[in-house]
């Protein structure tokens, strides 16, 4: 699916269908590979590891989590996070790979399952109202947000991650 997705269902089945096939080639992935730099960054000219990438999807999907509980408390929800402007998002990656880069991949790879599932269980909760009724931050809805901070980034990643395996030819 590559389309923006306009109702709850179609945002929940864009970021199952993402996960679903990140995580196929995630798991393909031999764990001596995960921390070798080799994927493109996401700033210019930079390098990360797959361990990095997964690293910022856990990131992301932790800030959307965070976004919507501040918002829910009826609070100022500081974008896209304390500290970073959006015109910082490359410095708020290293940050998510700093943050991440102790911990073993297959623990990662966990936290990343559990995050999204955390944010399919707060989508359900909702209705479409909610999610796509009205802007939620600036011109976007929630549902726009969420899908910007999670299945979007899981296909981005997705290809770095296959171009990586393919030119270290990792079946």
């Amino acid at each position: 699916m590559s389309t923006i997705s306009t109702s709850k269902e179609e945002l929940q089945e864009a970021i199952i269908e993402s996960f679903n096939k990140l995580m196929i080639d995630y798991d393909s992935i031999p764990e001596e590979w995960t921390k070798k730099a080799g994927v493109e960054g996401n700033i210019k000219g930079t390098e990360i590891t797959i361990s990095d990438t997964v690293a910022y999807l856990v990131g992301w999907g932790a800030l959307v989590l965070k976004w919507q509980k501040v918002s829910e408390n009826n609070e100022e929800v500081d974008f896209p996070e304390t500290g970073y402007k959006w015109s910082e998002l490359g410095l708020l990656a290293q940050h998510f790979h700093r943050k991440y880069d102790n911990v073993p991949f297959r623990d990662l790879l966990n936290e990343l399952e559990n995050t999204v599932t955390k944010i399919l269980q707060l989508i359900s909760r909702l209705d479409n109202d909610v999610l796509y009724g009205e802007p939620w931050y600036n011109n976007y809805t929630l549902g726009r947000m969420i899908q910007l901070n999670t299945s979007a980034p899981m296909k981005n990643m997705r290809t770095k991650v296959r171009r990586f395996k393919k030119q270290n030819n990792i079946l």
